[in-house]
């Protein structure tokens, strides 16, 4: 049984602009993608307990590059570009639109994506979009339903039933929480998630180590 993974140890890897510049395709990542105003900067900060590993801005859109993170070695965590609402030449949106669906559909170590969304806007276009994209490739996906703060516990939970009911009609592996940076809810759940899509490729890991071990012996 694997340990829980300490995010606090999570270091900034690398910026790529495409998915032909990111590091080989090996080990497990885990993409986090959201509209540009749905807090994803924020919660990657909360989730590690790091205030300045993803940068946070006053101008939603301002990740343009696909960011890596490491959490332990072959398990790393992917920041995609924002998406929907940057104030940004449509030619752009539309670049980084066929990049998100590349990363999705072709990238083999992608175990899991994050989608995040505004609790009090949940499942724009652009959103389900994600999520039949990460469908399509058989990928299990983590709705997080953000700003969970800004809502009474009654509404907050109205909501989550509501977007529950609704990504159980997508089919495919679609759970959804509730979450909110500012308050640290849902935090636990996500880490215990992210920890369960880390865990085969730690296993592998270990175990190529006890071989190793026993062939020395």
């Amino acid at each position: 049984m694997n340990q829980p993974l300490n995010y606090r140890n999570t270091k900034f890897i690398t910026s790529a602009p495409s998915i032909r510049q990111l590091p080989t395709d090996a080990g497990v990542e885990i993409a986090f993608a959201g509209r540009s105003n749905a807090g994803k900067s924020s919660a990657l900060n909360r989730i590690t307990d790091q205030k300045n590993l993803a940068r946070t801005s006053k101008t939603p859109g301002r990740t343009q590059l696909i960011n890596m993170f490491e959490v332990v070695p072959g398990c790393n965590l992917i920041d995609l570009p924002g998406y929907g609402f940057a104030q940004v030449p449509l030619a752009m949106k539309l670049k980084w639109q066929e990049s998100l669906g590349e990363y999705l559909q072709k990238r083999e170590c992608l175990q899991g994506l994050v989608v995040l969304m505004d609790i009090r806007h949940p499942l724009k276009d652009l959103d389900q979009q994600m999520i039949m994209w990460a469908i399509e490739s058989r990928l299990p996906v983590l709705v997080l339903l953000t700003k969970a703060d800004k809502l009474k516990s009654g509404v907050r939970k109205q909501q989550l039933m509501k977007v529950r009911e609704t990504v159980a009609t997508f089919g495919g592996d679609v759970q959804a929480e509730v979450f909110s940076s500012l308050k640290g809810i849902g935090v636990d759940q996500v880490r215990r998630q992210l920890d369960a899509w880390c865990a085969p490729e730690l296993e592998r890991q270990r175990a190529i180590m006890e071989d190793d071990h026993g062939d020395e012996a």
